[in-house]
């Protein structure tokens, strides 16, 4: 990838999903958008520091972002997630005001400067978590047809028997939102982790179809993804098409039933 004084050279302007932001100039963004998305325990934090630190080497100025980091509303969806009463409308609603405030006071401007923007997670999982709740395809289409369409987005794929082994490998249990209890599809929350991610699984592998992410396999080390993460971008800016990433096998997917072992969580490496 060329400096980041070449970082707008040649680019095609920005362009929205669907809603043209007023006061804009779209045309005016000099920089790149870049979005890394993938489940909880998918990897995403540690290649975004990965693929950070290699972009700045190079000489990039990079600006991070990811969710629930507005400082208009970031702190309150925490505090009401901890709760568990929030409706699936409300929920949706303020990620979305949470990303809008990230978009105008963070994303624009950095994108207006030249700045590379790395995205832990972008609207693919807002719009993901609210489909499974109950909300229409195009009813999420629109309620983010405002964010602005990346460069690039990269999905870490991954098996869940892996993300349910590093969630306890990280926090000794399993999150009770991304467990999708507030769904009711079973009262046991190693069954419900399963069948929660397996309906996310769905609705990511329509939008990688539609939103043309770029799939890699994150049932390896960091780096080993960081490898293949790291080719694709630099591929990607110098011009060069990804069918060979593309056609690469991605891991298959676990059927809806529960782990074997219920209460043992799995011994996958990764």
């Amino acid at each position: 990838m060329a400096p980041s004084r070449g970082a707008s050279a040649g680019r095609p302007p920005f362009a929205t999903f669907g809603v043209h932001l007023p006061r804009i100039r779209e045309a005016g963004l000099k920089g790149r958008l870049i979005v890394i998305e993938g489940a909880d325990g998918s990897g995403r934090t540690t290649e975004c520091e990965l693929l950070r630190e290699h972009l700045e080497i190079q000489g990039h100025a990079v600006v991070d972002t990811g969710l629930r980091r507005s400082s208009l509303v970031g702190d309150l969806i925490d505090q009401a997630k901890q709760g568990h009463v929030l409706g699936k409308t409300t929920l949706a609603l303020f990620y979305a005001v949470d990303f809008a405030d990230q978009l105008e006071n963070k994303i624009i401007p950095a994108l207006s400067a030249g700045t590379i923007v790395l995205a832990d997670r972008y609207i693919f999982t807002l719009m993901a978590r609210a489909m499974v709740r109950g909300a229409s395809r195009e009813w999420a289409q629109q309620l983010y047809g405002f964010a602005l369409k990346p460069d690039l987005t990269i999905f870490l794929d991954t098996r869940t028997e892996l993300l349910m082994h590093r969630a306890f490998g990280r926090y000794g249990s399993l999150d009770y939102w991304e467990s999708g209890m507030d769904l009711g599809l079973s009262t046991d929350r190693f069954e419900s982790f399963f069948r929660y991610q397996q309906l996310l699984g769905q609705q990511f592998d329509w939008m990688a179809k539609e939103y043309d992410f770029v799939k890699v396999n994150a049932n390896r080390s960091p780096r080993e993804v960081h490898r293949d993460v790291r080719a694709i971008v630099d591929l990607r800016f110098d011009g060069h098409r990804l069918e060979e990433f593309n056609r690469r096998p991605t891991p298959r997917r676990p059927t809806a039933r529960g782990p074997s072992g219920r209460r043992a969580a799995p011994t996958a490496s990764g």
